[in-house]
C-alpha cells in the first residue's frame, strides 16, 4: 500500500493557494476518471528474452527526444546509432543502458533534429528511415501544430503515413508515440497558448491529440504517457510545479534552465515510462542504484522516485501526493 505525506503538497498550497493544492489532490482522480480512450494505454511489446538475438527500435524525434540543454543530450553516443550523424546519445541511449541492465538486447537508433515536426521528418529524412524496424517510437511538436497549438491534425497525417511505410517493411513492427510534457513557458508566462492553466493541462491536451492520431491509425499500438508522467511526479510531490518561482527543497526540476526542455531528471522519467511501455518490464527492477542516475547526478531517492512514477503512469494508477512508500 503507499502511504503519501504531506509535506510537500503543504508547500504546493502555500505556492498556490487553494486552487493550486485542489489540482495536485484532484490530478489523481483526473487520471482515473478519464474516459477509456485517456487512459494510459496498457498494451506493451513483447519482452525481448535475453538469449534472443537483438530487436531494433528507432526513435525520431525533436530536441524532446535528443536532451536538449542537459548533460543527456550527449549521453553514451557510442552505444546508439545517430543517422545524422551528429554524435547525439539522448533519451534513447538511457534506453538503451536500462535495456542493458535488465539483461534484454535492444539495437537502438534514432533520427532527430530540433525544432521539428513529423512532418519534417517525413519531408527530409523517410528514405533514411524506411527500413525494417522492429520498434519504432515517434515523437511531434511540442505543441503539437507547430502554428496551431494543441491541433493534431498534422500529428494524424505524418504518423499515418510513417505507419504505412513502416508496416511495408515489417507488418508486424510495433509503433508507438510520445505524448510530451507540459512547458512552463507557455503556462506560466502571459500571452501564451496555457497561460493562466493549471501546469497540469497542457500534458492533457497533447495526450488527447496524441490519442486522436492513435485511433485514427491502426499502425499504431499505444501512446507513451510521458507528459502525464510529468504530472504524476508534480501531483505526488517529487518535482516542483512552477520552476519560475524557484525549485521546493527537496524536490525536482524535470525541466531545463529555459523551462521548456526538460532536465536530466526529467529525460531519465521519459526514458522509464519508454522502457516501461515498450519492453514491458517494470522500470522499479532498475533499483536505486541504477548507474543512469549516478552518472548523471541524479540521487537514488530520486531515481527510486522517478521509477516508482514511471511504473504507476503505465498501470494508469492514481498519483497521490508524496506516494514514496510501498508495502
Amino acid at each position: 500500500m503507499l502511504v503519501p505525506r504531506r509535506s510537500d503538497l503543504r508547500s504546493i498550497m502555500l505556492r498556490s493557494g487553494a486552487a493550486g493544492a485542489a489540482l495536485a489532490l484532484g490530478f489523481a482522480g483526473q487520471v482515473m476518471a478519464q474516459p477509456q480512450s485517456e487512459k494510459p494505454n496498457m498494451q506493451t511489446a513483447a519482452v525481448a528474452p535475453s538469449a534472443s538475438p537483438a530487436q531494433t527500435i528507432l526513435f525520431v524525434g525533436n530536441s524532446f527526444t535528443f536532451g536538449a540543454l542537459s548533460p543527456v543530450w550527449k549521453y553514451r553516443a557510442a552505444t546508439v546509432t545517430d543517422l545524422n550523424g551528429e554524435g547525439v546519445g539522448g533519451m534513447p541511449a538511457l534506453f538503451k543502458l536500462f535495456t542493458e541492465e535488465l539483461g534484454l538486447h535492444y539495437d537502438v537508433y534514432l533520427e532527430t533534429a530540433p525544432g521539428r515536426s513529423l512532418g519534417w521528418h517525413w519531408a527530409n529524412k523517410r528514405n533514411v528511415l524506411d527500413r525494417n524496424w522492429d520498434h519504432v517510437v515517434l515523437q511531434d511538436y511540442s505543441t503539437l501544430g507547430p502554428d496551431k497549438p494543441g491541433d493534431p491534425a498534422q500529428l494524424v497525417d505524418y504518423s499515418a503515413r510513417f505507419g504505412a511505410m513502416f508496416q511495408k517493411q515489417n507488418p508486424k513492427v510495433d509503433i508507438s508515440l510520445n505524448a510530451t510534457w507540459s512547458r512552463p513557458d507557455l503556462t506560466y508566462r502571459p500571452d501564451r497558448p496555457w497561460s493562466g492553466q493549471s501546469i497540469y493541462q497542457m500534458a492533457l491536451d497533447i495526450r488527447r491529440g496524441y490519442d486522436v492520431a492513435q485511433r485514427a491509425n491502426r499502425a499504431v499500438a499505444r501512446v507513451n504517457p510521458v507528459g502525464e508522467s510529468f504530472n504524476c511526479a508534480i501531483a505526488a510531490g517529487i518535482a516542483d510545479p512552477n520552476p519560475y518561482d524557484g525549485v521546493s527543497y527537496g524536490q525536482a526540476d524535470l525541466w531545463a534552465f529555459d523551462h521548456y526542455h526538460a532536465s536530466a531528471a526529467g529525460y531519465y522519467l521519459e526514458a522509464l515510462v519508454v522502457l516501461g511501455s515498450v519492453t514491458g518490464r517494470d522500470p522499479r527492477e532498475l533499483g536505486r542504484a541504477e548507474q543512469a542516475a549516478a552518472e548523471l547526478g541524479l540521487s537514488p531517492d530520486l531515481a527510486e522516485d522517478l521509477q516508482r512514477t514511471a511504473w504507476r503512469q503505465l498501470q494508469g494508477e492514481a498519483c497521490a501526493p508524496d506516494a514514496r512508500t510501498d508495502s
